[in-house]
């Protein structure tokens, strides 16, 4: 099947993943653009798979002042090489994820770090509330199961919603980043900070 430069430039703008990779994928699905954007998801993810054992000791530590100058972030985003750290896809996504910090205030990168009194103080909450609200015994232990997640998800960096595009959140756009950049990439730190806090 001939592919058309036109859908693989679209399909390079909705993933920017490379012009090869493109037409590759979009090979395999036959010329469908939404099946290409999977298979590069997936090439992503196994991509990533392999690098993540890698070493990621260059990088840079990226300075975001939101407009008002009343909120900042430092951050510490780390990859293999210097030369990737000074290219303008790296950069950018330092940028992307200190805004995301800015915006959704997580408290920690990963959940592991999450101190182990604050799981048990929230578990305690959820179990208070679900019998408040009349849930049965049975189901508590999933009812708190399925709150914890939710609070992973709004305080955990790598697990929030992406704030420019809600259906992948931080760790997939690492993902996706590790994928185009070919380098295994880990962001290590952050500081937020609030004018008067």
């Amino acid at each position: 099947m001939e592919i058309s430069a036109q859908a693989v430039r679209e399909l390079r703008e909705m993933t920017g993943a490379g012009m090869m990779d493109c037409k590759k994928a979009l090979n395999k699905a036959d010329g469908d653009i939404q099946k290409a954007v999977a298979i590069l998801r997936e090439q992503g993810l196994s991509k990533a798979a392999q690098k993540a054992t890698r070493t990621a000791s260059e990088g840079l530590i990226y300075s975001y002042i939101h407009p008002g100058d009343k909120l900042g972030v430092l951050l510490e985003i780390n990859c293999e090489t210097d030369f990737v750290a000074r290219t303008d896809d790296f950069r950018g996504l330092a940028k992307d994820i200190a805004m995301q910090i800015a915006a959704a205030n997580p408290l920690v990168v990963q959940r592991e770090q999450i101190d182990p009194g604050i799981i048990e103080k929230e578990t305690d909450i959820y179990k208070t509330q679900a019998l408040n609200e009349g849930k049965p015994e049975k189901f508590l232990e999933k009812i708190i199961q399925g709150r914890l997640e939710k609070f992973y998800q709004e305080t955990v960096l790598l697990e929030q919603l992406f704030i420019k595009d809600q259906d992948i959140s931080i760790k997939d756009l690492l993902t996706n980043a590790i994928g185009k950049l070919g380098e295994n990439i880990v962001v290590k730190r952050f500081a937020r900070y609030r004018l008067g806090e």
